[in-house]
């Protein structure tokens, strides 16, 4: 059974920093990526970053390049978020995903994570 298990969601000030962590155990075989995605109180789930396990290739939201980077240790079966100058508008809950490919579209992610909450304010 998949299951994915994020944390380091919080309050932060505007300008400031957190690393979200998703820990996946039971890691199907046909995972080849890893995404985070966000969702705002009344707006839809938004892509946010995605890496694959493999490479190692990344993708970011152009919303959050240059601010946010995401990794991944596949020993841990762990992948990470570091946001950085957080803005009030990043304020959400992130969910993380494991996917059958390199995907920007949460259709092709077939597990997902309870979710973390993050406030940023101003």
């Amino acid at each position: 059974q998949v299951q994915l298990v994020e944390s380091g969601g919080g309050l932060v000030q505007a300008g400031g920093s957190l690393r979200l962590s998703c820990a996946a155990s039971g890691r199907p075989s046909s995972s080849y990526a890893m995404g985070w995605f966000r969702q705002a109180p009344g707006k839809e789930r938004e892509f946010v970053a995605v890496i694959t396990w493999s490479s190692g290739t990344t993708g970011y939201a152009d919303s959050v390049k240059g601010r946010f980077t995401i990794s991944r240790d596949n020993a841990k079966n762990t992948v990470y978020l570091q946001m950085n100058s957080l803005k009030p508008e990043d304020t959400a809950v992130y969910y993380c995903a494991t996917g059958s490919r390199f995907s920007t579209t949460s259709g092709w992610y077939n597990y997902w994570g309870q979710g973390t909450q993050v406030t940023v304010s101003s």
